[in-house]
């Protein structure tokens, strides 16, 4: 008998086990409530976008929420009515060659201004972040000038050039990673007999990967999503259009078409969203890591 009481008391009966199990999933509820209000409140557009994007023309924008038919057709539609594939291949020509370059333009300065010792680095510094406080609108119209007595409006090469040259967020946020690795690893290459270059690419550059990939993020999704700049430079040339500028204008043409302009949106959402989940631990981790030390 006193067997049979010990079973009873260290295995819980069936019935038992289910309040367990209910009090524990309301237990995790409570503890991420915050993390799950915030899900939602992110991923209802989204899905909304998306169920207006199957729905018919004459459906989407009522009150009806849910399909009453699947319009997948919706998707091939949209190349039809415009020439997406084009402007897809001008976001990426943009898109990619501008985070190209900022790589390469801002990496250096980053590596300067964080582990090397120079008459007018804190001034340097001061200067890259008074150009993050400057509205990008406010340089636009000398800007322009200087691109048209070039001849190259109408063309995305003014908004690519610039980040071959300088791009303050990115050194600024590079910098801040880079001040996160010991200077004891610099030295020591130093003393192995590297140069400063080869301590930058052999050293920081492989340290700095996360910090770099959240750099590269943060560029790219910017000029997949820009819009100021392409309508400036390339609002009268439909052919060097991306796919923001075509968004606009592909909504005021088929403004009725809500369902068509839904799936366009949809279509030039999955590449960045794509590449975030791809790219989401090592931007979390640079995001972490930078602006520990100032």
């Amino acid at each position: 008998m006193t067997a049979t009481t010990l079973t009873d008391v260290a295995e819980p009966t069936t019935a038992s086990r289910k309040p367990l199990r209910w009090r524990g999933f309301l237990d995790w509820v409570a503890v991420h409530s915050l993390g799950i209000a915030l899900a939602l409140m992110f991923s209802l557009p989204i899905v909304f976008v998306f169920l207006t994007a199957v729905m018919s023309d004459t459906q989407a924008f009522t009150k009806d929420l849910w399909p009453r038919e699947w319009h997948w057709g919706n998707f091939v539609e949209v190349f039809e009515k415009a020439p997406l594939l084009k402007y897809l291949g001008n976001s990426l020509l943009y898109s990619l060659l501008a985070t190209a370059g900022m790589l390469l333009s801002s990496i250096p300065v980053a590596y300067a201004l964080a582990k090397l010792k120079w008459r007018g680095r804190n001034a340097v510094f001061l200067l890259v972040v008074g150009a993050m406080m400057l509205p990008p609108q406010v340089v636009a119209v000398p800007l322009y000038d200087t691109w048209s007595s070039l001849g190259l409006t109408g063309t995305l090469w003014p908004l690519i050039a610039p980040y071959f040259l300088f791009d303050a967020f990115s050194i600024f946020l590079l910098r801040q990673f880079i001040l996160t690795i010991p200077q004891s690893y610099v030295d020591a290459a130093r003393v192995d007999g590297c140069t400063e270059f080869q301590a930058m690419v052999r050293i920081i550059v492989p340290m700095a990967r996360p910090g770099i990939a959240a750099t590269a993020l943060f560029c790219f999704l910017y000029t997949w999503n820009d819009y100021f700049g392409p309508l400036l430079y390339t609002g009268e040339k439909p052919d060097q259009w991306t796919l923001s500028l075509a968004l606009s204008s592909f909504k005021g043409m088929h403004h009725v078409q809500w369902n068509l302009a839904m799936a366009v949106t949809l279509l030039i959402m999955i590449p960045a969203v794509v590449l975030f989940i791809f790219a989401q631990r090592s931007f979390v981790k640079g995001i972490t890591f930078t602006g520990v030390k100032g």
